[in-house]
């Protein structure tokens, strides 16, 4: 964890409720994770946790970062290299190696692309899913070329733990 105070205005996800607001310049924020680019911070000034994007990173005094692109790769694999900068703000692990992205698809739209994701959460009840889902959007905006995107909360099939992948399952310590 560490403090420090905000050096700009700066957009910012509240965790779970999922909703952007403005962080003013000045309040103290806690940084309590930065994971995939991103960090979770908690205002006293405001109460309760929010997400902000590593683009705008020097709003925390940090070096701001844009969604990674796939080394030689296409769209396709640049959505799945953005994905897996999303983390449940509860679980060390991507959504993607999570096994909580179901499908992905591109769609021409206009003079670019369409991204649509279907995810589901690792219960029905977990209060996480709305601010992962904007997450995942704001990233897939950030990708050159996408014009639009959509990432819906699906629960049909219900997510196991077998879902996750070699690496996620290492992560977590079950390999």
């Amino acid at each position: 964890m560490e403090r420090t105070q905000l050096t700009r205005d700066v957009d910012a996800i509240q965790i779970p409720g999922g909703h952007t607001l403005t962080l003013e310049k000045g309040w103290d924020v806690v940084i309590t994770q930065s994971l995939g680019g991103t960090y979770t911070v908690q205002v006293p000034a405001y109460g309760g946790l929010f997400r902000i994007g590593g683009r705008d990173a020097d709003a925390l005094g940090k070096e701001a970062t844009t969604a990674p692109a796939a080394a030689g790769g296409g769209l396709e694999e640049q959505v799945w290299a953005a994905l897996k900068t999303c983390f449940d703000p509860e679980i060390p692990v991507n959504i993607v190696d999570l096994g909580l992205v179901y499908d992905m698809r591109i769609t021409p739209e206009g003079d670019g692309q369409r991204v649509e994701v279907k995810m589901t959460l690792t219960a029905p009840g977990c209060g996480m899913g709305t601010s992962i889902a904007a997450d995942a959007r704001l990233k897939l905006l950030d990708l050159p070329g996408v014009r639009d995107a959509d990432v819906e909360i699906v629960w049909d099939p219900p997510w196991n733990p077998q879902m996750i992948s070699p690496e996620g399952k290492e992560r977590l310590g079950m390999a």
